[in-house]
C-alpha cells in the first residue's frame, strides 16, 4: 500500500488522475532560481528538465524578471487579444532584427493560442487551406501535441488512444534511421506518392521534428533533412518543422534546422519563446502562404503581453551577439563526454547515448532501467524525465544557462544513479 504524505494529500484527493510529472517527483515545490528548484521542506534539486524545455534561460531569470516586473508595475497591457500593443511591437521588431533578418528568413509571424499544440493546429490548418488537400505526412515516434489535429500526426499509441475517436488524415513515414539504414531514405515515401494504388492521398504537407524529444531523442541527420526538403519541393508539399522543444537555441542555433541549411515553409515555436515559462507560441510561414481571412483562426489568449515582454528581453540578452550558440555547443560537448564515460562504465548493459547541443538521451535496452535511474536521481537531488515509446530513454534537458560546475554536479549524480540501479 502506498502511503501519501500529508503535504500531497490535497493533490491526491482533488486533482485528476491525469497528472503525471508529479508522480515521479513526489515533493511540493515552493520556489526556483536558475537551475535549482526548492521544495517546501527545504530540499534542493538540480533541474535537468527545465519545464520540458520551456525554461532555456533558467528559473526566474533575473534579467527577464526585471523586465516583467517593470512592465507590470507601470500597468502595461496584460491581456490584448490580437490588438496592437507596445509590447507586441517591441517583440516583433526584436524578433525580426535579432532572429529572422540575420538568418535571411522571410517569415510572417502568427500568434495562435499560447501553447505548442495551438501552433501546430494553426500550421496544419494553414497547410490544408493553401494546398486544398487534407492529408498530412508525419513520422514514426513523432510528438506534436495533445489536441486532435496534433494527435493525428503524433506516433505514440498511448497518447493517441486518449483521443477517444479515430484520428484521420495523417500518415506516418519512417523517421531517419528507423529502418536501421537498411532501406534508402524516402524509398517507401516516394513509392507511395508514385503509385496510384497506394492509398495515400496527395499530402498537403509534411511535419517533422529535427530531433524527436518525446520520441526518444532521435536525431535526424542534416542530409536526411535536406533530402526531405527537396522531396517536399519536388512533390508540391509544404514542409513544416515543429521546433517547439528544439527551437530557441536548444540545439545550438536559434532554430534546430539551421545546421541542415533548409528553409521550411512553416515553423512552429513555443515553450522557450517567452523565455520565462509564460504561455506563448508562434506559427511562422513564408509570406505567400498568408492567405488567412481576418479572424479565421484566433484565440482569447494569443495576446499575452507579459510573454512578449520577457521574450523580447530574452532575445536582446542572449541572441544579439551570437555567444549563446557557442556556449550551448560547448556545454553539449561537456554532456557528451560524461555520457561516453557512463556508457563505457556500463558496457555490459548496452547503454547508448545520442543528442545535440543541450538535449541528450541515455538509452537502456531494459526500459524499466531508465525509470529506475530517474527515480534514484530524484532521491539524490536531480530532476530528470524519461522519453521514448517505452520510456526507455533518460532525457537530459538542462537550461542553456546552466553553469559548467552545475552541469558537472548533475552529470556526476546521473552517473551515480546509473551505477546504483545496475
Amino acid at each position: 500500500m502506498t502511503i501519501t504524505p500529508p503535504a500531497l494529500s490535497v493533490f491526491e484527493t482533488l486533482e485528476s488522475e491525469v497528472r503525471s510529472y508529479c508522480r515521479g517527483w513526489p515533493a511540493v515545490f515552493d520556489r526556483a532560481q536558475g537551475s535549482y528548484l526548492y521544495d517546501e521542506d527545504g530540499h534542493t534539486y538540480l533541474d535537468f528538465f527545465a519545464g520540458a524545455g520551456s525554461l532555456n534561460y533558467g528559473h526566474n531569470n533575473a534579467v527577464l524578471k526585471r523586465a516583467l516586473l517593470d512592465y507590470l508595475e507601470r500597468d502595461g497591457i496584460v491581456h490584448g487579444l490580437d490588438m496592437a500593443t507596445t509590447a507586441k511591437r517591441a517583440f516583433l521588431e526584436t524578433f525580426q532584427n535579432v532572429v529572422l533578418r540575420p538568418r535571411d528568413l522571410p517569415y510572417k509571424v502568427m500568434f495562435p493560442g499560447p501553447t505548442g499544440t495551438n501552433a501546430v493546429e494553426a500550421a496544419l490548418k494553414l497547410a490544408r487551406k493553401v494546398k486544398g488537400r487534407e492529408a498530412i505526412v508525419s513520422f514514426t515516434n513523432a510528438f506534436h501535441g495533445m489536441s486532435l489535429g496534433s494527435l493525428a500526426v503524433t506516433g505514440n499509441a498511448f497518447k493517441r488512444a486518449g483521443a477517444g475517436i479515430p484520428l484521420v488524415h495523417g500518415t506516418p513515414m519512417p523517421f531517419d534511421n528507423y529502418l536501421d539504414g537498411q532501406v534508402p531514405d524516402f524509398l517507401w515515401f516516394e513509392r507511395l506518392l508514385e503509385d496510384q494504388g497506394s492509398g495515400l492521398n496527395k499530402p498537403a504537407a509534411v511535419i517533422v521534428e529535427t530531433i524527436q524529444g518525446e520520441g526518444g531523442i532521435n536525431v535526424a541527420r542534416a542530409e536526411w533533412l535536406r533530402g526531405l526538403a527537396e522531396l517536399c519541393k519536388r512533390r508540391d508539399m509544404l514542409l513544416i518543422v515543429d521546433d517547439i522543444q528544439m527551437g530557441c537555441g536548444r540545439t545550438g542555433g536559434f532554430f534546430s534546422f539551421e545546421d541542415a541549411g533548409i528553409t521550411p515553409d512553416i515553423v512552429t515555436l513555443s515553450k522557450s519563446i517567452s523565455g520565462y515559462g509564460l504561455p506563448m507560441s508562434l506559427t511562422l510561414f513564408k509570406p505567400e502562404l498568408d492567405i488567412w481571412e481576418p479572424g479565421e483562426h484566433n484565440g482569447t489568449f494569443r495576446g499575452h503581453n507579459p510573454a512578449f515582454v520577457t521574450a523580447t528581453a530574452a532575445l536582446d540578452t542572449y541572441w544579439a551577439d551570437g555567444q549563446m550558440e557557442k556556449q550551448t555547443l560547448a556545454r553539449g560537448q561537456q554532456i557528451e563526454q560524461a555520457l561516453v564515460a557512463i556508457c563505457a562504465e556500463h558496457a555490459d548493459a548496452d547503454a547508448t547515448y545520442r543528442g545535440r547541443g543541450m538535449v541528450w538521451g541515455l538509452e537502456f535496452p531494459d526500459p524499466a532501467r531508465a525509470t529506475r535511474v530517474c527515480r534514484r536521481a530524484f532521491e539524490l537531488g536531480l530532476i530528470l524525465e524519461t522519453s521514448g515509446p517505452q520510456s526507455e530513454v533518460v532525457k537530459l534537458l538542462p537550461a542553456l544557462t546552466t553553469t559548467p560546475d552545475d552541469l558537472d554536479e548533475g552529470l556526476r549524480t546521473l552517473a551515480r544513479a546509473v551505477r546504483e540501479t545496475a
